[in-house]
């Protein structure tokens, strides 16, 4: 089948087709990115249209202190394989994990990405040690806290993938001595689109970047977040409110109740409090946590190490 999206740009149309990913799987995605981002079917074609367009994107991935589980769950996604199309659609100019460039190659790479009069995306993977001047970190002589500040105010728009590139996440739980922070934060304030998670749905952040390219930076909430993705709380639209309603809750999670999906309130759920769009936008649109049997610990919330815990109590 030729891949066509009627759009008339070289190049894309034949990188996916050569990778599998087929018209339909494609217009599929699109479709889903569109239903995501709150629009409606039509929308699929702006989203094709953004993807396919004649010059790919320019993006530079950087990883601060993280556990690179973030860019696992792209790179893991199916139907269509997110990384082929990801990786086919936008210029990843530079992303240490799995980038084949290494030592003085890799910082070229990154020189000439960040100072190409076309302009890039800064993604941005991992909280930010700032202890000692951010002594702590560094990737390549620099520290990460160093590299940050050169790198993110040339960027047409940061986006921050997980919680620990959102708000320091794991590295700024108690007691943290590397005085680990959010981007936003240790650049003293400077917008980032943020996308917490743990990890980040890779829906979100192919909508994130969509929304870039169509419409520019998106509505965002008090704590950086679209509120295209991260507007609800996981209570609001969890398939077990209504036995919260009905004040029916799992004693524990080998009773009888938690078998039949009863609510997992007094097993310690965050949903409440916890904003995120998971029980629409399902990981590899299979699972997520609660319908999995686990309660939510509240992964996208600042500080949820720390405000969230004990995460197996009620709170």
């Amino acid at each position: 089948m030729k891949f066509s999206v009627g759009l008339g740009k070289e190049g894309a149309e034949q990188r996916l087709e050569q990778n599998g990913v087929s018209r339909r799987d494609f217009m599929k995605f699109c479709a889903t990115t569109a239903a995501i981002m709150g629009m409606g079917p039509a929308y699929a074609t702006e989203v094709a249209a953004a993807l396919t367009q004649k010059r790919r994107p320019s993006v530079v991935y950087l990883h601060m202190a993280e556990c690179t589980g973030c860019s696992e769950a792209v790179l893991r996604t199916v139907s269509p394989y997110i990384d082929a199309l990801i990786l086919d659609t936008i210029s990843l100019d530079y992303h240490e994990t799995i980038m084949a460039a290494a030592g003085h190659a890799a910082e070229e790479a990154l020189h000439e990405a960040i100072n190409a009069p076309e302009g890039f995306i800064c993604v941005i993977e991992g909280g930010i040690p700032t202890a000692h001047e951010g002594v702590m970190g560094k990737v390549a002589g620099k520290t990460m806290l160093d590299i940050c500040k050169e790198i993110v105010p040339k960027a047409m728009a940061t986006i921050c993938i997980g919680t620990c590139a959102c708000y320091g996440g794991v590295q700024a739980a108690a007691p943290n001595p590397s005085q680990a922070m959010g981007v936003s934060e240790a650049l003293g304030g400077v917008t980032t689109v943020n996308l917490p998670g743990c990890p980040t749905n890779p829906f979100n952040f192919v909508g994130a970047v969509v929304h870039f390219l169509t419409k520019g930076v998106p509505e965002l909430d008090s704590d950086g977040r679209p509120t295209l993705f991260y507007g609800e709380t996981v209570h609001d639209n969890c398939p077990r409110l209504k036995h919260f309603e009905a004040d029916e809750f799992a004693p524990s999670f080998s009773s009888e109740e938690a078998r039949k999906g009863y609510c997992l309130y007094e097993l310690g759920c965050k949903g409440p409090d916890t904003y995120n769009n998971c029980p629409k936008v399902k990981f590899n649109q299979t699972n997520w946590p609660i319908e999995a049997g686990h309660p939510c610990i509240g992964c996208s919330e600042p500080d949820f190490w720390d405000a969230m815990s004990p995460f197996y109590e009620q709170g």
